[in-house]
């Protein structure tokens, strides 16, 4: 199987991997697609993007086998923006794909990488009234006037 996510992209739209003409198209999607897991939380903290044919999906997602459904989401996001389908009701079908695999991608990136948003404990004293305010778990207290 076809590890260079341009190339593999390419054979997926049906283009050659030699045509290169269209290859800027295909890479600007294939970025925009990747920005969208970076939001997502899926992939490298700092994001990701190709340039060229040699990056590979491993690159990516290390060697996480879970994440396999990020080449058909980087499939069909390209594809909906290079090539959409013609007719409302593919739109809709593949839609519905795009969104499943973000949900399930997101699902799995929350399994393994979660992170807790709760805020460790904390004081904020309030400047303007001089009160102190006592943070636990995310909820906030009333605990008195200034600190002595």
């Amino acid at each position: 199987m076809e590890q260079s996510i341009l190339i593999s992209t390419k054979k997926v739209l049906g283009i050659a991997e030699d045509y290169t003409v269209f290859d800027l198209d295909i890479i600007t999607h294939i970025n925009t697609a990747f920005s969208t897991l970076t939001q997502l939380g899926v992939g490298p903290p700092d994001g990701f993007m190709i340039e060229d044919a040699e990056p590979v999906w491993t690159d990516f997602y290390a060697d996480d086998l879970q994440y396999n459904a990020v080449k058909s989401y980087v499939f069909l996001r390209v594809r909906q923006l290079f090539d959409p389908p013609q007719t409302s009701y593919l739109i809709a079908a593949t839609e519905r794909q795009i969104q499943e695999l973000e949900w399930r991608l997101n699902v799995h990136r929350e399994e393994t990488g979660w992170t807790d948003p709760m805020p460790p404990d904390y004081w904020i004293e309030d400047v303007h009234e001089g009160t102190i305010v006592e943070v636990r778990g995310g909820k906030r207290k009333f605990v008195g006037g200034a600190p002595t």
